[in-house]
């Protein structure tokens, strides 16, 4: 009897770490262990923000969807969560610089990082 409470103390004093996985359009899944993520609740367009800082890629989560962008410097994921509007900075900086021509921040096939 004592063996069974000793592990069922065990069970429920461990540390439970379960991997979150999540679905990035146009991508496919995603293992969120090498980024930081953080959940935004001031910000109407934007939900969560996840950045993996060694690799610069950049998640951002908007209208219940993942969006990724590469190359993404710290400085710029910092201004985002500091910007007093985040949807406005995110649309000018971001996924606007994403779309035009130089597509600093596009994702393109080889360009990102594998997280699987």
């Amino acid at each position: 009897m004592t063996r069974i409470a000793f592990i069922l103390v065990l069970l429920f004093t461990a540390p439970w770490e379960e991997a979150e996985i999540v679905e990035v359009k146009d991508r496919g899944p995603v293992d969120l262990a090498p980024f930081n993520c953080q959940g935004v609740t001031r910000s109407s367009v934007i939900s969560r923000v996840c950045y993996d800082r060694e690799s610069r890629h950049l998640l951002v989560e908007r209208r219940a969807a993942y969006h990724q962008y590469c190359n993404v410097p710290q400085d710029v994921r910092d201004a985002l969560l500091n910007a007093p509007s985040m949807g406005r900075y995110f649309h000018a900086t971001v996924e606007t610089a994403a779309r035009e021509g130089n597509r600093p921040y596009d994702c393109r096939p080889g360009k990102a990082p594998s997280y699987q």
